[in-house]
């Protein structure tokens, strides 16, 4: 009898990683990027801000109202402020229109999970996990872009 040939699926997997850019290959679990969820929702709530500041609407919003708490921070000088709401546009354009409508929602917007369950007419688990993707698809594009500076990693002691 013959045996099918055995296919080696760790090799399969390295070689189909390496064609992929590097902004995809950190972080293919969410368990790699969870520690950067406050940080990348900080950013964006910076961003809405700072973009108030600027005189524009924050992109994700386009014209729409947005309830939103607005503190005051500094941030360096005007220019600074506005290649910081420049880049986090650029940034925000790489995800897809469903993704940037959950961020909107619930962070610039401040809708609970409920709330957006019952206008998106979509289950509030389902919501959850596409929110919790959407930032961490988020946060690997603003490591990639070094918009967000890497975490120390840390180092297990075996002994």
């Amino acid at each position: 009898m013959t045996s099918a040939p055995r296919i080696d699926t760790q090799n399969w997997t390295l070689n189909s990683q390496a064609e992929l850019p590097p902004s995809v290959l950190f972080g293919e679990t969410e368990l790699d990027l969870w520690p950067y969820r406050p940080r990348t929702v900080a950013l964006l709530r910076r961003y809405a801000r700072a973009s108030v500041e600027v005189g524009r609407l924050p992109s994700l919003l386009g014209r729409e109202f947005f309830r939103s708490r607005v503190t005051s921070y500094s941030m360096g000088s005007f220019e600074d402020v506005v290649i910081f709401v420049t880049d986090m546009e650029h940034t925000i354009e790489k995800l897809d229109a469903f993704d940037k409508k959950l961020v909107a929602m619930n962070v610039l917007e401040e809708y609970s999970v409920p709330e957006m369950s019952r206008l998106l007419a979509s289950p509030q688990r389902t919501l959850e996990r596409l929110l919790q993707d959407a930032i961490d698809q988020l946060s690997r594009i603003l490591l990639a872009d070094g918009l967000l500076e890497r975490l120390p990693e840390v180092q297990e002691n075996k002994q």
